[in-house]
C-alpha cells in the first residue's frame, strides 16, 4: 500500500496512439479548373481533366457525353452550338412591323433572280390590303398598300403603289402606276408597271396589260388581257412575250358572301394548275371599303419568275374587278 501512495503515476492508464489521416480521394473539378492539390494524372476523376492535361488514351474522344468537351475540345462531326438571332428562340422566326413573323430567307438558290428565293418554298401566297383611314373617311383614293405573306401567317412581302393625287382620283380603276413589292430587308425586289388602257369588252385593241420587272428593270414577264365577249381572260406571258399560262374568270363577277376564283389553265384552257381567288371579307368591310383579300395557289415546281408573275396578275385583276370609284 504505501507503493501505492508513493507512486500515483504508476495507476494511470497509457495514452492512446493517434493514427495518421487517411487519404481522402480526389474532388472532381470542372473542366477548365485546376485543382488545389496536385494529384497524379491517373487519379482525376472522369470529365474532370483541365484542358490540356487529358492523359494520352485515357478515354476515347466518343466516350464523352454531349457537352462534356472542354473548350476548343469538340469533335469535328460534334454539332456546334445554334446562334439565334437576338430575340429568337428555338423555331421562333423573327417578327416585323406589328408582330407579324417573317418568313426566313432561303440560301444558295442558283439562277434565281436575287428577291424571289421566297417564291421557291411556297404554292401559296396570302395578299392582304391594307384599309386606308383617310380614304375611308375622305372618300379620296390613297395609294393603295398590301401585306403579302405565305401559308403560315409569315410575311414574304410588301407592296406600295405609286401614284400622284389626281391620277389616282381622276383615272380611278383604270389608272396607271408603278407598284414597289419589298422583301423583309426593305429591298425593292419586284416592280410592276401598268399602263394606262381602256377598259370592256367595245375596245380588244386597247385592253390592259402589266409588265413585272424582277429585279427592278429587267422584265421577266406580262399579263396581257384577252378579249372576249362573254368571260374575263388573261395571259401570262414570258420574258420573251410568249404565252405559257391562262387565267380564266367567271361570267358574272359578284362577291356576295362567297369568293371568286379565277382559274389558271394551261393553254389549251383543258387542265387546271392554280387559281387567284378574291376572298370575301365580311359585309361591313366590303360595304364601306375596297380593301381586298386574295389567295394565290401555283405549283411548287414552278419558275419562281411565273410565280411573280402570277402575284402581279393578282394585283391587275384587283384594280380592274374590285377597286371602287369613288
Amino acid at each position: 500500500m504505501a507503493d501505492s501512495e508513493t507512486n500515483p503515476e504508476s495507476s494511470e492508464a497509457p495514452p492512446p496512439v493517434t493514427k495518421p489521416p487517411e487519404p481522402q480521394p480526389p474532388v472532381a473539378q470542372p473542366p477548365g479548373a485546376q485543382p488545389a492539390t496536385t494529384f497524379p494524372a491517373e487519379a482525376y476523376p472522369y470529365g474532370a481533366y483541365p484542358p490540356g492535361a487529358f492523359p494520352p488514351g485515357a478515354y476515347p474522344p466518343n466516350a464523352y457525353p454531349p457537352g462534356a468537351y472542354p473548350p476548343g475540345a469538340y469533335l469535328p462531326t460534334a454539332q456546334q452550338p445554334v446562334i439565334q438571332a437576338p430575340g429568337v428562340y428555338g423555331n421562333q422566326a423573327p417578327l416585323g412591323p406589328g408582330g407579324i413573323p417573317l418568313m426566313p430567307m432561303p440560301a444558295g438558290i442558283p439562277n434565281c433572280p436575287p428577291g424571289l428565293e421566297y417564291l421557291t418554298q411556297v404554292d401559296q401566297l396570302l395578299v392582304h390590303q391594307q384599309v386606308e383611314l383617310l380614304e375611308v373617311l375622305t372618300g379620296f383614293e390613297s395609294n393603295n398598300k398590301y401585306q403579302i405573306k405565305n401559308s403560315l401567317g409569315q410575311l414574304v412581302y410588301f407592296a406600295a403603289e405609286e401614284n400622284d393625287f389626281c391620277n389616282r382620283n381622276c383615272c380611278g380603276n383604270l389608272r396607271s402606276f408603278d407598284m414597289k413589292i419589298l422583301d423583309n430587308l426593305g429591298q425593292e425586289v419586284i416592280n410592276l408597271y401598268r399602263p394606262l388602257r381602256c377598259a370592256g369588252c367595245c375596245c380588244p385593241c386597247c385592253l390592259q396589260e402589266l409588265e413585272v420587272r424582277a429585279p427592278p428593270g429587267e422584265p421577266i414577264g406580262y399579263v396581257i388581257q384577252t378579249w372576249d365577249i362573254c368571260l374575263p381572260k388573261f395571259t401570262i406571258q414570258n420574258e420573251k412575250k410568249e404565252p405559257v399560262l391562262k387565267i380564266v374568270g367567271p361570267c358574272c363577277i359578284c362577291n356576295c358572301c362567297s369568293d371568286i376564283d379565277f382559274k389558271v389553265t394551261n393553254l389549251d384552257e383543258s387542265e387546271t394548275v392554280g387559281k387567284i381567288s378574291k376572298q370575301w371579307t365580311g359585309l361591313t368591310r366590303e360595304a364601306f371599303t375596297d380593301a381586298t383579300n386574295f389567295g394565290i395557289q401555283f405549283p411548287m415546281d414552278l419558275d419562281v419568275k411565273m410565280k411573280a408573275v402570277m402575284l402581279g396578275a393578282c394585283f391587275l385583276i384587283d384594280y380592274v374587278f374590285f377597286e371602287k370609284n369613288n
